[in-house]
């Protein structure tokens, strides 16, 4: 490879050498000139994606009907994609299954794993944690009596997380850590070896959210022993907005905890319809209601996709493009005021990075509407450039970044206004 350089054409040549570069062929890419790079809050159609979604609707639904549930594999479907999925995440076939929400399984995670861990009574998270699993820890303390009591511990930085004061809090007390694995904000990545084995040593649990981790970053559950863990699949894994998430529940654990959300498709016999609820064995008994096969089936093209491709061959990829950028920022747009909001150490960092600028938000909305560069924006100053390995180019980073130095350089932020839109 040559020597660094601050051109196009270097960004081009980089491509022309990635191995990786062609699977960006086997996504929907309607505008060439946009640069998406979102694709850590929702990633790109798989044109597979379209194929399926077709012979679903019009085959499997049109056709089958009511016999799909049998005849298309629909009943078995969120075993079939989770066993998938836990090849993404270092886990057995029958520790990963697809249901509800993020948020929805954490919640039921949560209270599960509270009521197993009788007597003891403290929870840790941090700062750095996406605000809905706080919402739902708090919930779940509500829930359960207000007998629970939530430490939120802060960064030491806002960048990373705070690894030693976690380690400080652990007690006899603590009965859950609940952590996400990379942060949202500032892509800072715990050592999710170290911080189980941690907790362990004190008899917590301890729950990982892979939302921003998952499809993009080496997750090894059964090497680092973890308990339990919740992701969703609309970012790196591609699977469409809104598209279920799912959960994992180490084997030994898994009729030691009861789904506190008992529906009938979790319920042993289901279709037998008896009126007292009996839970399945296994990871099944976490199944609440029906699931939305849908939905549930497109999320499969992208997990192919990335199982395709290789989880360590997209890390790689994604910390080559990441250190580019970085690269880029430190001599075109640090001198502008840009500071760098990841961790610098790549190990520390997951696959998006985030950049801050005392007018970030007006310039993020300054890319969208004049620049045709999608990233997103996260108060009070972060602009997040999401690196979603499978068709992220280097032309495109070269690219958002030369358009975030114009903004600057030309002032062009000043057009916007400093009130935030409904969704950023």
């Amino acid at each position: 490879m040559t020597p660094f350089r601050l051109d196009e054409h270097y960004a081009d040549e980089l491509d022309r050498q990635d191995p990786l570069a062609s699977f960006r062929e086997r996504f929907h890419i309607s505008d060439p000139d946009l640069i998406y790079l979102d694709g850590n809050s929702l990633g790109r159609l798989p044109k597979l994606a379209i194929e399926r979604a077709n012979r679903l609707v019009q085959q499997e639904w049109g056709e089958s009907l009511i016999r799909g549930w049998n005849e298309e594999g629909w009943y078995t479907a969120p075993e079939r994609v989770g066993a998938k999925i836990a090849r993404l995440i270092g886990a057995q076939p029958d520790e990963v299954i697809v249901a509800d929400s993020t948020s929805v399984n954490l919640f039921k995670l949560v209270v599960a794993a509270l009521r197993l861990q009788q007597g003891r009574t403290h929870i840790l998270t941090d700062n750095l944690n996406f605000p809905s699993d706080l919402y739902i820890l708090q919930g779940a303390i509500e829930l359960l009596g207000h007998q629970h009591h939530l430490d939120v511990l802060a960064s030491p930085d806002g960048i990373h997380g705070p690894v030693t004061r976690l380690y400080d809090s652990l007690n006899e007390q603590t009965a859950l850590v609940s952590l996400s694995h990379t942060a949202f904000i500032s892509s800072f990545t715990y050592d999710m070896a170290e911080v189980t084995q941690a907790a362990h040593k004190a008899g917590s649990l301890v729950l990982w959210d892979l939302c921003h981790s998952v499809g993009a970053v080496p997750i090894k559950l059964n090497e680092a022993n973890v308990d339990l863990a919740v992701g969703c699949t609309y970012k790196y894994v591609n699977g469409g907005p809104g598209a279920p998430a799912f959960l994992y529940i180490r084997r030994d654990l898994q009729d030691r905890l009861r789904n506190p959300l008992s529906g009938w498709w979790g319920q042993n016999h289901p279709f037998e319809l008896g009126l007292n609820y009996e839970p399945a064995s296994g990871l099944r008994r976490f199944l609440t209601g029906t699931p939305p096969i849908l939905s549930l089936s497109l999320i499969e093209p992208g997990v192919d996709l990335l199982l395709e491709c290789g989880i360590d061959a997209l890390r790689a990829r994604s910390i080559r493009q990441s250190e580019y950028l970085i690269l880029l920022w430190e001599e075109l747009l640090k001198p502008l005021g840009f500071t760098l909001n990841s961790p610098r150490d790549a190990g520390l960092r997951g696959s998006h990075v985030s950049l801050g600028h005392p007018e970030g938000l007006r310039i993020d909305q300054a890319l969208i509407h004049e620049m045709k560069v999608l990233p997103d924006f996260r108060a009070p100053d972060t602009i997040r450039l999401g690196i979603a390995p499978l068709y992220t180019s280097y032309r495109d980073i070269h690219t958002a970044i030369m358009r975030l130095r114009q903004i600057v350089t030309e002032r062009i932020y000043e057009r916007y206004s400093t009130e935030p839109p409904s969704v950023t």
